[in-house]
Parts: C-alpha cells; sequence; structure tokens
C-alpha cells in the first residue's frame, strides 16, 4: 500500500485536531470565526466600501450597522442556519438599496455551505432564493452594467459554495456508511468469535464426557470384579488390576492429548493422535468385556470407505451406548453392536438386555445428564438420525440405533 505524501498527512492530522476541537466546544469555535467575520467587515466598513460602492456616500454609522448584521449572525449558521441567513439577507437587501454594496455580503455563502451540508436541497433550493433577492434589487436600483454582469458571476459563486458542501456531505455520509459498516462487521466478528468459542467448549466438553465417563465405567467395572474374585482367585484380582492400569493409563493420555491442544503457553506442538475409527473399536469393546460385559460385534461391509469424521461419530455413540450399558444394565446384561457400511451410508445399532429396559444416563430430560444430547450434536453434524429407547418386552433392554448418510462432499 502507498504511503500518502506528507503534506497530505499533515493536513489530515491538522483537519483531524480542528474537528475534534470542534466537537469538544463548538461555541468557541462559532466566536472565533464570528469575531473574524466581523472584524473584516468592520476592516471593509473603514472606507474600502467605497471603492466599489454606487452610491459612496451613505452614512458610516448605517454601513456599520449593516457590517454587522451581515457578520453577527454567523454565531447561529449551524443552530439556526436559515433565521441567520433570513437575517443577513434583509441586512443585504438595505445594502443593496442604499447603494453601499457592501462586500461583507459574501459572508453569507459561510451560511450557504453549512446548509448544503446539513439541510435537505429543497431547504438549499430556498436559501439560494433568498440570497438571489439582494442581487436583484440592487440591479434594478442602481443598474450599471448588463443585469448578466452584476448578477451572473454572484450566481455563480453561490452555486460552486452549495455544491461543495454537497459533496463534502456526500464524502462525510460515505465515511459514516464505511465506519458503520466496520463497527457491523466487528461486531459480527467478535459474535462469530463467541459462537466458535462456545462451540468448541460443546466439542471440548463432549470429548472429555466420552473419554473420562466411559473409561471410569470400565475401570469401575473392572474394580468390581476384582474386588469380587480377591477372595477366590488372586490371579483374577491381579488382571483386573493390570488391567485397571492400563486403562487408566490409556485415560490419562487422551485426556492429556486434549488439554495440550488448549494450552496457550505449550512451548511446542501437542503430542497428536489420530482420532479414534472404527479400526479401534476391537480394543473398545476388549476393554468392555474385560470389565463384565459380554458383547457381540458384527461390521459388515468396508469400514474403510468410510469418512474419518463418520467413523468417530460411529466410534463416540458405540462407546457412549456400551458406556450406559455398564453403568446401568445390571450384572447379568449383554449386548450387541452390528455395524453395517452401504452405499447409501452407515448405519449402527447398540442393543443390551439391561435389566429395566431404561438407561438413566441416556433418558432425556433433567435427569438424564450429557450423555444422550452429545450423541445427537455429533450425529447433526453429518445430518444423520439418531434414536434411542428402551426396548419392548421380550426381550426388553435398551436400544441405540444411528443412521449417517452417504458423504455428498458438502459436509
Amino acid at each position: 500500500m502507498t504511503e500518502p505524501h506528507p503534506l497530505t498527512q499533515l493536513l489530515q492530522r491538522v483537519t483531524q485536531r480542528v474537528r475534534a476541537f470542534d466537537r469538544r466546544r463548538p461555541l468557541v469555535w462559532d466566536l472565533l470565526v464570528t469575531v473574524c467575520c466581523v472584524a473584516a467587515a468592520l476592516v471593509d466598513a473603514a472606507g474600502g466600501w467605497r471603492n466599489v460602492a454606487p452610491d459612496p456616500e451613505v452614512p458610516v454609522w448605517l454601513v456599520v450597522l449593516m457590517s454587522v448584521g451581515l457578520s453577527v449572525p454567523v454565531l447561529w449558521r449551524r443552530r439556526h442556519p436559515m433565521p441567520a441567513l433570513t437575517a443577513m439577507v434583509s441586512t443585504g437587501l438595505v445594502s443593496s438599496w442604499t447603494g453601499a454594496m457592501l462586500q461583507a455580503s459574501l459572508i453569507q455563502m459561510l451560511v450557504l455551505f453549512g446548509i448544503a451540508m446539513r439541510l435537505p436541497l429543497r431547504t438549499l433550493g430556498l436559501a439560494g432564493l433568498l440570497m438571489t433577492a439582494p442581487l436583484a434589487v440592487g440591479a434594478i436600483r442602481h443598474p450599471k452594467g448588463s443585469w448578466e454582469q452584476q448578477i451572473v458571476p454572484n450566481l455563480w459563486a453561490y452555486s460552486l459554495v452549495a455544491l461543495f458542501g454537497i459533496a463534502v456531505r456526500s464524502r462525510q455520509d460515505y465515511t459514516e456508511a464505511l465506519v458503520e459498516r466496520a463497527r457491523r462487521l466487528e461486531v459480527e466478528r467478535d459474535q462469530q468469535a463467541r459462537l466458535a468459542a462456545a462451540a468448541e467448549r460443546t466439542r471440548i466438553a463432549r470429548e472429555m464426557h466420552d473419554i473420562i465417563g466411559h473409561n471410569l465405567s470400565v475401570i469401575t467395572g473392572l474394580a468390581d470384579g476384582g474386588s469380587y474374585a480377591a477372595a477366590k482367585s488372586p490371579e483374577r484380582a491381579a488382571q483386573a488390576l493390570t488391567a485397571i492400569g492400563t486403562t487408566s493409563r490409556q485415560a490419562l493420555g487422551e485426556l492429556r492429548r486434549l488439554l495440550d491442544v488448549l494450552r496457550d503457553d505449550a512451548p511446542a506442538p501437542a503430542d497428536l493422535a489420530p482420532q479414534p475409527a472404527l479400526t479401534d473399536l476391537d480394543r473398545l469393546i476388549d476393554g468392555v468385556r474385560a470389565a463384565g460385559l459380554p458383547v457381540r460385534h458384527t461390521v459388515r461391509g468396508r469400514a474403510d470407505a468410510v469418512p474419518a469424521g463418520r467413523q468417530l461419530t460411529v466410534y463416540r455413540v458405540v462407546q457412549e451406548a456400551l458406556t450406559n450399558t455398564l453403568k446401568h444394565g445390571g450384572p447379568d446384561a449383554t449386548a450387541a453392536v452390528d455395524i453395517s457400511c452401504a452405499a447409501d451410508g452407515v448405519t449402527v445399532e447398540v442393543t443390551d438386555t439391561g435389566a429395566g429396559g431404561t438407561h438413566p444416563g441416556t433418558r432425556p430430560g433433567p435427569g438424564g445428564g450429557r450423555g444422550l444430547s452429545g450423541m445427537r450434536e455429533r450425529t447433526s453434524l453429518y445430518g444423520g438420525t439418531l434414536a434411542a429407547g428402551p426396548r419392548p418386552h421380550p426381550p426388553g433392554g435398551w436400544r441405540v440405533h444411528l443412521h449417517l448418510p452417504e458423504d455428498d462432499g458438502t459436509t
């Protein structure tokens, strides 16, 4: 991007400071402008006006009064522009009628510029008609040359001032529109950041629920089985303790990788590992079986053809369903996991024979926890459907049915 010229930068800084001062102290600025205009008008009233006046014999006191009347209303040019212009035009009519033709009448263009910047075009047209009246009176009362020489140059001057005011107004409106657009974009950016943060928190909470909830359920099952077997079969108790250690280390490793991603002060990139896939279901089911839940597992079709995101969803849904069976199915429960990978998508059905036919961890409602909501959130990411509920008696138990449609490239 090209740097602006130093002179341009200086002018921009000066303009910004003048505008900032005007916003802070508008009355002080108006007084300064008015004093300058009054001083210029009185300097002209000291004798210079006679050089161009058709009648140089106008009384001095009247010239002074007219000079004041053409300059003092500048003080109200922003708060009451039309009354200020009307007062100046009235004084200008007297100046034209008497033949003084004071140059202070040019101060009216300051008010005209302000009207062009702030008021509607209809008001600007009315202001132009008012300012034309003294010109017409002077041309009629003191004819000097043609009308074109007396009126047209002033009309051109008024038109240029009005056009300049309209141009400045358009530029200000454009700048304000850009500023407002930038403000809206900033607000939208902040909203998107908050939404992204909320979505990320939800994803992390879902991952932590799946990791910690499943592994703790497996550890609980192993600990219960180990304590039962300790008295009768010390070897089985030792196996249970070994499985508890393995499961705990696995859970700690997964949790550490998840937390490393969240660290802002990590000295090196987090130790990333692939997300679980369908090929990891065997290890998951082996851990569940070791915790005491018999599981039958079948996979039909090509699991490796399923996209990675859908494989993770299937893995987490199966993990959550088996975890809930471990928690709530009872000691005699069994489970079955059937996965079908077809051309129209992936279909998963997890059933169990748990006692009572209901699982508090997946039952919707105030006491239902995050199990069912987490599964539904994962499913909705890929436009799938999820059904979870008790199975009819017989055989009873609980059923989770998931279908993820084929990846069409839009997700």
